[in-house]
């Protein structure tokens, strides 16, 4: 028998999406890598992980000309609580930063866009924000921008614009990741007929087994993963069943058993979305959260933050997965992709 604790506390856990710095960049500067070492680091280290993707939200009072400013205080945030606590994490520009800083006990952290409401049009900004150490972004939330479509707008059944296209390219070239969550339907298409490097959708569910927008049919996952892209599943409640009896670590497996059966266990990853503690903090009078047809107050109970994520080992172990196909899923398979691809530039 597999001991579930041990095997997750020794495989190397890459979490492709908690909003952490939400809440980070809200201190007065002075206070944010303390904030950080207090709130967020104990929850991480109990969680096992190694790698944390940090993605930058623009609010939607930001939106469309305070946008940029508030990418870069957030940015500015990242780098903060990282030279604040540089016993304990290192903020890292390619998969050899990531594999040092592991290597060396550190936690491993990486820029990301949640969106790219600062870039407008301008996509020659990708390579100052790429200057500045984004690494991985998405085009879109689940709004318009004016590079494509987020899942909401699916109704409108757009492609990329031109700019969309060009950024593409642009991210490609400079070695940015493109992440796919949170893209339309026919965006997503549109990506994977013009990606020619793989692609990650950092926080997206199976939609056969949740008909939401947000998530993923299977001809995209397959399409995903045919680019040696990854699919990292996301825990958020809402996307994961239709009714809250389901909203268990169980259905969280159930999700990420299907994404391997269709997709290939290699390409399969996590992107838990962690939001109970950001939205409890921004919305304290709340007792429920209407957003795209889900309750945003709802969590998969023990699956609120980091530090549950043993959980999912232990369901996986339950289930008779190998030790070998654990690994991959906690964080080898989004390793790969991060060794190659990130902050690379393009070969010729």
């Amino acid at each position: 028998m597999t001991d579930a604790r041990a095997l997750h506390h020794d495989a190397v856990l890459v979490d492709t999406h908690d909003d952490l710095l939400m809440l980070v960049g809200r201190r007065p500067v002075a206070e944010q890598a303390a904030y950080f070492q207090q709130a967020w680091l104990p929850q991480l280290r109990d969680g096992g992980v190694d790698v944390q993707v940090l993605p930058v939200f623009s609010d939607d009072e930001y939106r469309p000309e305070g946008a940029l400013r508030q990418t870069l205080k957030m940015l500015e945030a990242g780098w903060t609580l990282a030279e604040g606590n540089a016993d304990a994490v290192a903020l890292c520009l390619t998969g050899a930063d990531i594999d040092a800083a592991v290597a060396a006990g550190r936690i491993a952290l990486v820029l990301a866009l949640e969106g790219c409401e600062a870039v407008g049009k301008d996509v020659e900004l990708l390579a100052s924000l790429h200057r500045v150490g984004v690494r991985i972004a998405s085009l879109t939330h689940f709004g318009r921008t004016l590079l494509a479509d987020g899942s909401g707008e699916d109704a409108a059944g757009s492609r990329l614009t031109a700019a969309g296209v060009e950024a593409v390219a642009v991210m490609e070239e400079l070695g940015i990741l493109l992440d796919v969550s949170h893209l339309g339907a026919r965006g997503v298409d549109h990506v994977l007929e013009v990606a020619t490097r793989p692609v990650l959708a950092t926080h997206s569910s199976a939609y056969e087994l949740r008909g939401h927008h947000r998530n993923l049919t299977d001809d995209r996952l397959k399409g995903i993963a045919s680019g040696g892209g990854v699919v990292n599943v996301n825990f958020f409640a809402g996307f994961l069943a239709d009714q809250e009896s389901a909203y268990t670590v169980g259905r969280v497996v159930d999700h990420l058993e299907h994404v391997a059966a269709i997709a290939g266990v290699e390409a399969v990853g996590l992107g838990p979305d962690f939001m109970a503690q950001v939205f409890t903090e921004l919305y304290p009078l709340a007792t429920e959260l209407p957003m795209q047809g889900v309750d945003g107050k709802k969590a998969v109970p023990g699956l609120e933050g980091p530090a549950g994520l043993p959980l999912v080992t232990d369901e996986l172990v339950r289930r008779g997965w190998s030790d070998p196909d654990i690994r991959a899923v906690l964080g080898g398979n989004d390793l790969r992709v991060f060794r190659s691809e990130l902050g690379l530039p393009a070969r010729s």
